[in-house]
């Protein structure tokens, strides 16, 4: 997994770089620089490059790029939105560095030296964000904003330094007028702020430029998250042995499905065994049950007697390995005691998703003492619940809103609370544990947006929970979903079904091993 730092963390990061490798801030920034221009060269070869510098260090790197473009036979063209008496100590040298070789720095002001940049800007390949670094922590206005809107508005690729102007270094939450990269060079470690949905948005493609000191995060700066990795998912699911049978693999119940959403049962049963479960059986309602009689080939069913829901899911739970409920399962009384039973006498693996968490944020005492608002969850054992944003904000009493501007904090706490492990779904989904561990799965198509989705990412992790820690089984469970969303859409950002994100699992699975 890689390291993913916060603004504070960053910091630490470099002094620890310069205080006890002894590497000066202003080597880091030329490190830094270099390796920006040598990917910018790539894309823009002798083709104009316009760079717009601020006074502080991110404008110090802009400088940098700047030179070492010109000395390699590039074309850059600098501007400066900035006061020049306010330039850092490190920037001013890399700006008289810069001047120095035959540079020159255009200084924008309001009026024609816009219109001045704009014409500059026709024809160019590349234009530059070097305005403001990971240090912003407020909203961009006046001629910043000016030139952010203006850069926003042409037609060349787009290249951030380290962060895109705007853009909150720890939460992605744009700062008012935010530069939007098509791709952001980011120096030495990823940052909070670039992974979140909203930073995405803004950061477009993401790479690490190496600053030449160790990329490891030593003990006393620390991280926030890590981004999981393929290696990792290879080394939790080890390859069956050639005794294998389906019950060794896993029996997977599925709490699902209602009349007019049989659909989500059958998407939960199909991401179950895509993803290598041995079994699995729909456990739902007699008239659901009834309709899916005639639908099902590989599924078992059984049905909930409403008037006896303890005895009758006790009977179809048994031998069971795993469970998940909730997908089109029902708000109603019998669907509410039914997950009070579960809860209450299920101690294995136990994925809750959809309706099952919209009922946990009812508060309802009846659900075993489950309060969730109250930190209250007091039958915490192997549980993995599989919230989207509004989900959460109704378990949290806050707004959807408020969970995307800290997607973060807010997994973590909802796993702090609950004892369970928490994976927050959305672009860029965020797995938390109860004991802090944060992992960000950054793969995935926009075309994963699509109807049941969710049900099928609530199977594959049902299964995976079969045989694997429910941490673990939630990261692979999301990687495994991204993965085979992409691999069904070849390409498409739209048009994906969700029973193709499971149909491409098994060949994901193919080549971990």
């Amino acid at each position: 997994m890689i390291p993913v730092l916060s603004r504070a963390q960053m910091r630490a990061f470099d002094a620890r770089a310069i205080e006890v490798a002894h590497v000066p801030s202003i080597v880091l920034m030329e490190n830094a620089g270099r390796g920006a221009a040598e990917r910018i060269l790539a894309i823009a070869g002798k083709r104009r490059v316009v760079i717009v510098c601020g006074s502080g260090n991110n404008g110090g790197d802009g400088f940098v790029v700047a030179r070492h473009l010109l000395l390699r036979g590039g074309d850059p063209s600098v501007f400066m939105c900035g006061k020049p008496e306010k330039l850092t100590q490190d920037a001013r040298i890399n700006r008289d560095a810069w001047v120095g070789v035959g540079g020159t720095v255009d200084l924008l002001q309001k009026g024609p030296d816009l219109e001045l940049l704009r014409i500059e800007l026709d024809g160019a390949a590349v234009v530059v964000d070097a305005m403001f670094g990971t240090g912003l922590d407020r909203a961009i206005s006046g001629l910043a904003a000016e030139v952010i809107e203006l850069l926003n508005t042409v037609h060349v690729k787009r290249v951030a330094l380290d962060i895109p102007s705007g853009l909150d270094c720890d939460t992605g939450v744009p700062l008012g007028p935010t530069f939007q990269a098509d791709l952001t060079l980011t120096f030495a470690q990823p940052k909070l702020g670039l992974l979140t949905p909203r930073g995405v948005r803004h950061t477009g493609e993401l790479e690490v430029i190496h600053i030449g000191v160790p990329s490891e995060v030593p003990a006393d700066v620390g991280y926030s998250a890590q981004l999981l990795e393929r290696a990792d998912v290879a080394r939790w699911l080890a390859p069956r042995t050639s005794d294998a049978h389906k019950y060794s693999a896993g029996h997977v119940a599925v709490l699902a499905g209602s009349p007019g959403k049989l659909g989500a049962a059958l998407l939960v049963a199909h991401g179950t065994l895509r993803a290598g479960a041995g079994a699995a059986t729909i456990v739902t309602w007699p008239e659901a049950v009834a309709a899916l009689q005639s639908r099902v080939l590989e599924v078992m069913t059984a049905s909930i007697d409403r008037d006896a829901v303890a005895a009758s899911i006790d009977a179809a739970l048994r031998s069971k390995r795993a469970v998940v409920i909730g997908p089109g399962f029902g708000l109603d009384e019998p669907a509410r005691a039914a997950l009070a039973h579960v809860l209450a006498s299920w101690r294995g693996p136990l994925v809750l998703d959809a309706d099952a968490i919209t009922l946990l944020s009812h508060g309802d005492p009846r659900l075993a003492g489950v309060d969730f608002q109250r930190g209250s969850f007091p039958l915490a054992g192997p549980h993995i619940l599989t919230p989207h944003a509004g989900e959460l904000a109704r378990l949290l009493e806050t707004t959807s809103d408020k969970i995307e501007s800290d997607r973060f904090g807010s997994a973590t706490e909802a796993a702090r609370r609950t004892g369970a492990v928490v994976l927050l779904k959305g672009a860029h989904s965020i797995i938390a544990a109860p004991d802090g561990r944060l992992v960000i799965n950054v793969r995935g198509t926009p075309a994963l947006a699509t109807a049941g989705s969710g049900d099928v990412l609530a199977g594959i992790i049902g299964a995976l929970s079969s045989v694997l820690e429910p941490f673990e089984a939630a990261c692979a469970g999301a990687f495994l979903h991204a993965e085979g969303g992409v691999a069904s859409a070849a390409g498409a950002d739209r048009g994906l079904l969700a029973s193709q994100i499971a149909d491409g699992v098994p060949a994901v699975l193919r080549e971990l091993f």
